[in-house]
């Protein structure tokens, strides 16, 4: 048995940008928990953000390797890309049956992502388990096109489960464990954080959002008035020229392209409110946390679908991107923050959209496949 269990393996999959990343690294903290020896692995892309996300996420055990292998994306408009994508998919097929054959996991689990398709097609032609993850109110492509590859589907929602038929299981979305105060001083020390004054955090996600970026510069000295302002800008979205100059030259306005998934999760318990756009894995620490929100969606995406749960069930305020100024964007902000009846009611709500204990609901269907 002992033998058995050294040689468990579990694979993650998923990339491009950090929304599909971090729910697979609070399930394996969880595993790490259950069993200390399981080899973890993770497959992800040669230009996102999850390969710093992972090997800077700190997990107790041995470390977690990360590999890479090609990614293509179907894009649902005409571009040659589409035709160029096709070949690395196929490219990125015969490479997973090659890693695949070679690491010998014992299940395959991903949380969407292009980069993840392959991989899980190939996995079921090796007989390999594969769970797949549906964060999103909406079902993603590359969901849909692993679908039959998968023994289970778990869902955050639970409209999600007429999505996929018997093999769906409700859980909610994974959610880390809340940090300590000396982690919440660490990080805010780290970054130059005072605890005098309320920190304001905006995030456009893991690979960012220019319009968001855009407003916020644009407000950068009337926001620093009445916060301490982080600002993630996504990776390669750093201000430059003469916005980088003026906004760096505010005391209170901080900014960073990325950070490590756990230094996000202080900063995002440290902030008195919060701007971002609606992935749900940030979404789910928000409601893990019971954070006053003002939301963002990309437009014509699955994030408008995310937001108008928020949005029913009065969890947080959404704005419409395309009818969005720098004067209403700064507006929104204020007149929220002066309201602490309206702050505390979002709070509340937003605790009870997502179902708890997901992690450990998931690691409970991975140690059912892996018996």
């Amino acid at each position: 048995m002992d033998r058995q269990k050294r040689q468990l393996k579990v694979m993650f999959s998923g990339g491009g940008t950090g929304g599909s990343v971090t729910p697979l690294l609070v399930v394996a903290r969880k595993l790490r928990q259950f069993d200390n020896s399981i080899d973890l692995m993770f497959i992800g892309t040669s230009n996102g953000p999850e390969k710093k996300l992972v090997l800077d996420y700190n997990l107790p055990g041995k470390p977690v390797v990360f590999k890479t292998i090609p990614a293509g994306k179907w894009r649902r408009y005409l571009s040659i890309k589409n035709l160029i994508d096709i070949f690395n998919i196929i490219i990125a097929f015969f490479v997973s049956i090659c890693l695949l054959r070679r690491e010998k996991p014992s299940v395959v689990v991903s949380a969407g992502g292009f980069v993840s398709v392959p991989l899980a097609w190939a996995a079921y032609i090796l007989n390999i388990p594969v769970i797949i993850h549906q964060q999103d109110v909406r079902p993603g492509l590359a969901n849909r096109l692993m679908a039959k590859t998968a023994k289970i589907i778990t869902v955050s929602f639970e409209k999600s489960l007429k999505d996929y038929g018997k093999k769906a299981r409700w859980i909610g979305n994974p959610a880390p464990d809340m940090p300590s105060s000396d982690k919440l001083l660490e990080v805010k020390k780290k970054y130059r954080l005072s605890e005098n004054k309320p920190i304001l955090m905006i995030t456009g996600g893991g690979t960012g959002s220019e319009m968001i970026n855009r407003l916020t510069w644009e407000k950068a000295e009337e926001l620093v008035a009445y916060f301490q302002v982080f600002h993630l800008t996504g990776k390669g979205k750093a201000p430059s020229g003469d916005v980088r100059v003026r906004v760096n030259s505010l005391k209170d306005y901080h900014w960073q392209e990325i950070v490590n998934s756990q230094d996000a999760l202080c900063l995002l318990a440290a902030a008195s409110l919060v701007v971002s756009r609606c992935g749900l894995a940030t979404l789910t620490e928000m409601c893990a946390l019971r954070k006053s929100a003002i939301l963002i969606p990309i437009p014509s995406s699955h994030q408008e679908d995310n937001a108008q749960v928020f949005s029913d069930n009065q969890a947080a305020i959404v704005l419409e991107q395309n009818n969005l100024t720098s004067q209403k964007f700064k507006d929104e902000i204020m007149s929220l923050f002066s309201d602490q009846k309206k702050m505390l009611e979002l709070s509340t709500n937003i605790d009870k959209i997502m179902r708890k204990e997901a992690a450990s609901k998931m690691v409970e269907i991975i140690k059912s496949l892996l018996k």
